[in-house]
């Protein structure tokens, strides 16, 4: 363990014979102070008197004994090999006593009663004698907690219960130290989702200390050999960064772990790689994916879906495109959630085409398409305008038993709408709710969109109070339906005083909506009215700007 002891050793002997070939006696002076003098010296036979040079021999009945005494010169010798022993034995006692001398500063026994104490305790732990607990807590402090922790640590619910209790009655005793026994215990015992608990408690209650996630590291690192425990403690650290979005904290903590030979399990890798791209972060998302790949972390289909994510998101479908035909490569077969990520990219840059064709390949395949698919596929159409294929899409999605969802029907009665079906956007809201469809806010808004251009303010008041009765919230979206619809009935006074309850409910109006508003309000020459709407615009948008 200490390879250079051997050469200390031999270090300290040449020193002492140095020392004693000079003919003095080796000292020192212990870290507490105290000087020490290693008493060897050659012996010499003792004489009878100062006037006699005869030996002094002492004759008994069973031998005679010859007195000696030590003379002024050393034993090299000894002096030489005793000085290592000594001096190292010398600096054991010494760091003994400092250690009782700080257990006692701490108000802690140096030794029997301190595990008598923790051995109290856990008596009254397995009988879950709380009261008695109670007690002993007003002699407890954060090392007693630590020991009391580890006493039990294979049965994890004795654990997991002292600490809680701890927390609730004095959480000042428990430092990042406890806090890190806890997490290997329980992720030792694979309780998952209490550490994952505990974790967010101490990453949450922190925020403020910007060193918090290096100590958190370390704390856990320093008790991990001493809680036999597993590399998933780190994972789980990994895991509850990704899942708090705090991504450069997640990113040091895999760059650590990697340093000291832990590596995290795919599915948390894969929770990251998610996290990012929710957040549009496909920049830092696939830089991660190379990572992974060199630290040689099994990858999956989940993984290479996100990395087509990732590459969707950055405009790059030909490498999207690549990684899916390579998964059969590696190994692996496309998901549906594969497909419907190019099926989607597709239709985003105008392909309905190209997206018909992998629909159909997917098929062939033996995948059936989900909601999602016949969904992005009814928006395509929609987007082009071609209602027909659309309503073909959507009764090939009920012939074939996959439920139309909100976002079917949204999408259906969205495109009725802007093509002044009013009809047909009755007879799929009918349908919704016959079927046992929820609809939401942007249903809401798809039929208040119908009605409005129709010019028909009654009905599309009359739905607006549906919304009272649903619990749902107006958005921008359905003030600017209502608007237009009074700008087309030449009624601007009364569309002001709905901009006036948008700008107050803080939803902002979109550019189109304060154009038409003002136009409304000079088709009937009312210039007051359109300044108005102007100087309400400016102070909303002075407004925002104070706020930034």
């Amino acid at each position: 363990m200490f390879e250079s002891a051997r050469s200390i050793m031999n270090w300290l002997g040449d020193c002492a014979k140095v020392i004693a070939l000079k003919n003095n006696q080796v000292q020192w002076t212990t870290p507490l102070g105290l000087p020490v003098v290693q008493p060897y010296r050659k012996l010499g036979r003792h004489l009878r008197s100062s006037f006699s040079k005869s030996n002094c021999q002492i004759k008994t009945s069973l031998q005679v004994l010859t007195l000696q005494r030590e003379t002024d010169k050393v034993m090299v010798k000894r002096q030489r090999t005793a000085f290592p022993a000594n001096f190292v034995h010398s600096l054991d006692g010494s760091h003994m006593m400092m250690t009782a001398i700080a257990c006692k500063e701490a108000v802690l026994s140096f030794a029997g009663q301190d595990l008598d104490y923790i051995n109290i305790a856990y008596s009254h732990l397995l009988h879950s004698d709380w009261a008695k607990i109670d007690k002993l807590l007003t002699k407890s402090n954060s090392l007693r907690v630590k020991h009391i922790l580890l006493k039990p640590q294979n049965d994890y619910v004795i654990s997991l219960k002292f600490f809680k209790w701890i927390e609730l009655h004095n959480p000042s005793l428990l430092t990042l130290e406890t806090n890190s026994i806890i997490l290997h215990i329980l992720t030792k015992n694979r309780k998952f989702v209490s550490a994952e608990s505990i974790l967010k408690k101490i990453i949450g209650s922190c925020s403020c200390d910007v060193n918090l996630h290096s100590k958190l590291f370390d704390a856990i690192l320093h008790s991990y050999q001493m809680c036999d425990s597993t590399p998933r403690v780190f994972d789980a650290l990994f895991k509850m960064y990704a899942q708090m979005k705090q991504f450069r904290n997640a990113t040091e903590t895999f760059c650590r772990m990697k340093e000291y030979g832990f590596l995290p399990t795919i599915e948390s890798c894969n929770l990251y790689m998610s996290s990012l791209l929710s957040f549009n972060r496909a920049d830092i998302a696939l830089p991660f994916y190379n990572q992974m790949r060199r630290s040689k972390i099994t990858i999956n289909v989940f993984t290479l879906n996100m990395v087509m994510n990732a590459y969707v998101q950055l405009g790059k479908l030909e490498n999207a495109v690549q990684v899916f035909d390579e998964m059969q490569g590696m190994g692996m077969n496309p998901f549906v959630s594969s497909y419907n990520t190019l099926i989607t990219a597709y239709i985003n840059q105008g392909l309905l085409t190209t997206a018909i064709k992998l629909k159909l390949t997917m098929e062939k395949n033996g995948i059936n398409p989900n909601a999602i698919t016949y969904n992005t596929i009814i928006h395509g159409f929609c987007k082009e305008g071609k209602l027909h294929d659309a309503f073909k899409v959507f009764l090939e999605m009920k012939r074939v038993n996959v439920d139309p969802n909100t976002i079917t029907y949204n999408t259906l009665i969205t495109a009725c709408s802007q093509s002044d079906k009013i009809e047909k956007d009755n007879q799929i809201f009918e349908e919704m709710i016959r079927t046992g469809v929820k609809p939401d806010i942007l249903t809401y808004n798809a039929l208040l969109l119908g009605l409005c251009n129709e010019g028909k303010t009654k009905k599309a008041a009359y739905l607006v109070k549906e919304l009272d009765k649903k619990k749902l919230v107006p958005n921008s979206s359905t003030f600017s339906s209502l608007i237009k619809a009074q700008c087309a009935r030449k009624n601007p006074d009364r569309g002001f005083q709905l901009y006036k309850s948008m700008v107050k409910s803080n939803y902002r109006p979109i550019e189109d909506t304060v154009e038409m508003l003002i136009l409304s309000f000079l088709q009937t020459n009312d210039y007051d009215g359109a300044f108005g709407v102007f100087k309400e615009m400016l102070e909303s948008l002075l407004g925002l700007i104070w706020l930034f």
